[in-house]
């Protein structure tokens, strides 16, 4: 992996407003939330869950990246998908609201803005965190509150990758295919992950690795990021000395 980091790891940075760099690192799995503006609902109707997906699969397909989960809650969004170039990420994101934004307030006679501006995401190291963040995604409306079991949620891939729902939206990550050697098996295999609850160390982890736009990985992985890019990509640890903990 260090050979094809090494290669195409890529930053992306914001031109607009003076936060953390984005990481992009093509063919690597990056998780993505977007916040509806102070925290109101971007969702009002099901109409509205249903042409936010027709969308996201036209525009994913468009920029060049593979969505492997998704929750939409009322107010804010979650994605884990892969890019397959640099800025394939923000092609999808910046089409997808535009869109979404003209639509909500053509149909509810509104106007101004709808999204907490920037989109914040992370990368994830995908042989140690990509199916922890699975599960924080498709578990979201269990936390909430919302359903006491993921699969009672209409508006996620929990359906879909669990319970083999068909979808041309999601598109299988390598490690969802080797679950098993076919479709039921993979399924059985997803949902035998979801028997376990997450740990809250790691739903912190996953948080303060998207909000801060840090890469999620282990040491090892998080090392050979920094001293690729020459920068800090995880909260307080490899990189520049420690002077506070980031955040405070």
């Amino acid at each position: 992996h260090v050979f094809l980091i090494y290669h195409y790891a890529t930053i992306v940075y914001s031109q607009l407003m003076p936060r953390r760099s984005r990481i992009i690192v093509p063919g690597t799995p990056l998780h993505i939330i977007q916040r509806g503006n102070n925290r109101q609902a971007c969702f009002f109707a099901d109409e509205d869950y249903l042409f936010y997906l027709d969308w996201l699969k036209k525009y994913a397909r468009i920029s060049r990246c593979s969505v492997h989960a998704f929750v939409l809650m009322k107010n804010h969004v979650h994605l884990l998908l892969t890019p397959q170039k640099a800025e394939s990420a923000g092609k999808l994101m910046k089409r997808l609201g535009q869109r979404y934004v003209q639509y909500v307030n053509r149909t509810y006679q509104r106007s101004g803005t709808l999204w907490e501006g920037r989109f914040r995401s992370c990368i994830i190291q995908q042989e140690t965190y990509l199916f922890t963040c699975q599960r924080y995604i498709e578990m979201n409306p269990v936390r909430a509150g919302r359903v006491q079991d993921p699969g009672e949620y209409g508006w996620s891939s929990f359906g879909i990758n669990a319970q083999g729902e068909p979808s041309d939206l999601i598109k299988p990550h390598p490690l969802y295919k080797k679950l098993g050697g076919n479709s039921a098996e993979r399924q059985q295999a997803y949902r035998e992950l979801f028997q376990q609850e997450l740990d809250p160390v790691e739903i912190d982890k996953i948080r303060k690795a998207t909000n801060g736009n840090f890469s999620l990985g282990d040491d090892q992985f998080n090392t050979e990021i920094s001293e690729l890019l020459g920068r800090r990509v995880s909260p307080g640890k490899a990189g520049r000395p420690k002077k506070r903990a980031d955040g405070e």
